[in-house]
């Protein structure tokens, strides 16, 4: 039925106070298991001392958070700061020595960031990077999609699977605590960029793309290591978009979007010092002691946290991106506001990197069974090896390539008769409330999906079993009534938001009439 299905406004303000309620409990009871919990011995690796005057200590287990906000954060931000002060000195100095500093800024950006990667990394980690570049841009020039996507998929494979990931990353020199993950995260996103390339390249139909147009796309610095992937069509336009100019407000945007970063990462330190929800978690005798909202909570929490890192991470790059007149991908979806498989993802970029390239590509317009399978099966199978594969991911793209079919199949059985008779003859406000209740069970199948991947498949087991087995009925239906309140609120936003595109008023209803607007 129509998005734009309304609900009484009573009834929104019920579903507020359930929820904002439940939040808050569940959050007690966490905060209540990191304090009493605190001296525990499986904690003394992982919770280290924080806020001194208040006496609370804080949870470490996230190695990467730690490092980019304290042992590296000045690191990276020099780099960044680096880059944008790089490019505004090329810009002013440019015209000087009769240099369209707009035509070749691409080129600038590509200098800079090679030069950051080659003072970070070493001369052989930039040896196999440029390697990893001949090899597929070799491959591009036949210009036949398939050879494309296995010379990429098997370079790929090269930095994932022993014993070739650990011989090349022999090659490079030096030891620093962050060296693997910019390894890893150098190497895969420069293979996700050759391919994009190589792919966009077979679509060009007067001549190809250059290797210096290549290496101009790959060594853009903000996007290097971290990412997010821009499809090399997006980042070839804008980057050689010699006419530039600033939206009405927009600096005003990027330096609000800049203050809330900054708010987030100060919420998350403040969150760590109160809810352990990292540490709880790899403690299975702990975690069997605890309630079942407090189960409920850490694994909503822990899937909340990891979008905040990401939001974080791609929203401060992204800042970056923007003031050099950029589009780049955004930051994903909140996982508050899922409740479908289809928009699950915690990497944009990658997320459009697949759906441009493998998913709509054999999915289509994702109505047909079979080829919906396929297309899921193949972009799963990609995901498998991007992750890296092992037990854990083999497992997380089962089941989240399960639920992506499953709701097709659910779809398509109750588009039939007599169900969608049934549906027809109800009121759309009726009909958003039976959808909201399949979307409550589907959203805590994604939650489930996706802890597994993030603390553990024993903690994933064990929150599955008591919410759906041994909490049933009362924690099952409890939590599934406070989801289902949830849904219905995102359902409400994502209302509002189609009726301000379409620019029609939007009309509370009247609590004692139901209507769809």
């Amino acid at each position: 039925m129509g998005i734009k299905a309304g609900l009484p406004r009573y009834e929104l303000y019920l579903y507020i106070a359930v929820l904002s309620g439940a939040l808050a409990w569940a959050a007690s009871w966490i905060v209540e298991a990191s304090s009493e919990n605190v001296s525990r011995k499986t904690f003394k690796e992982s919770v280290k001392p924080g806020w001194y005057y208040f006496g609370r200590k804080m949870d470490v287990a996230d190695f990467e958070w730690v490092m980019w906000f304290s042992t590296f954060r000045n690191h990276i931000l020099f780099a960044l700061c680096g880059h944008v002060i790089f490019a505004k000195i090329f810009t002013l100095l440019a015209p000087k020595i009769g240099i369209d500093g707009c035509k070749h800024r691409s080129l600038i950006f590509c200098v800079y960031g090679a030069l950051a990667v080659l003072v970070t990394m070493g001369w052989t980690f930039m040896a196999l990077v440029l390697s990893h570049c001949m090899v597929l841009y070799s491959v591009a020039m036949v210009k036949t999609k398939w050879m494309c996507f296995v010379a990429g998929l098997a370079t790929l494979a090269s930095i994932k699977l022993e014993p070739y990931n650990s011989w090349q990353e022999t090659l490079v020199t030096g030891s620093f605590d962050l060296q693997d993950i910019l390894f890893y995260g150098g190497c895969g996103f420069t293979i996700m960029r050759c391919m994009s390339f190589a792919l966009e390249n077979c679509e060009k139909k007067d001549g190809n793309y250059s290797f210096g147009d290549l290496l101009k796309y790959n060594f853009y610095l903000p996007f290097f290591f971290f990412g997010p992937v821009m499809t090399f069509d997006k980042y070839h336009a804008q980057a050689n978009n010699t006419k530039l100019s600033r939206k009405e407000r927009e600096m005003w945007n990027i330096t609000t979007k800049a203050v809330l970063h900054l708010a987030l990462i100060l919420t998350v330190d403040a969150f760590f010092h109160y809810l352990y929800i990292l540490t709880i978690p790899t403690d299975i005798m702990l975690v069997t002691q605890l309630s079942d909202w407090c189960l409920a909570g850490l694994a909503y929490f822990n899937l909340l946290y990891d979008w905040l890192k990401a939001a974080v991470m791609f929203g401060v790059i992204n800042t970056v991106a923007t003031l050099d007149h950029l589009d780049p991908p955004q930051p994903p979806k909140c996982i508050t506001m899922l409740y479908v498989f289809a928009e699950t993802h915690f990497d944009r970029g990658i997320n459009d990197w697949l759906c441009k390239y493998v998913y709509d590509y054999i999915g289509g317009d994702h109505d047909q069974i079979l080829k919906e399978f396929l297309a899921t099966v193949s972009t799963f199978a990609i995901t498998t090896l991007w992750l890296g594969p092992c037990e854990v991911v083999y497992i997380w793209s089962f089941f989240n390539c399960f639920g992506l079919n499953f709701e097709l199949w659910v779809a398509k059985f109750f588009s039939i008769p007599p169900f969608s008779t049934i549906e027809g003859l109800m009121g759309e406000a009726m009909s958003r409330r039976i959808r909201g209740l399949f979307n409550a069970a589907n959203f805590w199948a994604i939650i489930l999906y996706n802890v597994l991947s993030l603390n553990s498949l024993g903690f994933a087991k064990l929150v599955g079993r008591r919410l759906i087995f041994k909490g049933f009925p009362l924690s099952t239906l409890s939590v599934l009534l406070v989801t289902y309140c949830g849904v219905q609120l995102v359902k409400e936003h994502e209302r509002q938001q189609a009726l301000a595109e379409d620019a029609q008023p939007v009309k509370p209803l009247d609590a004692n009439k139901e209507k769809a607007e």
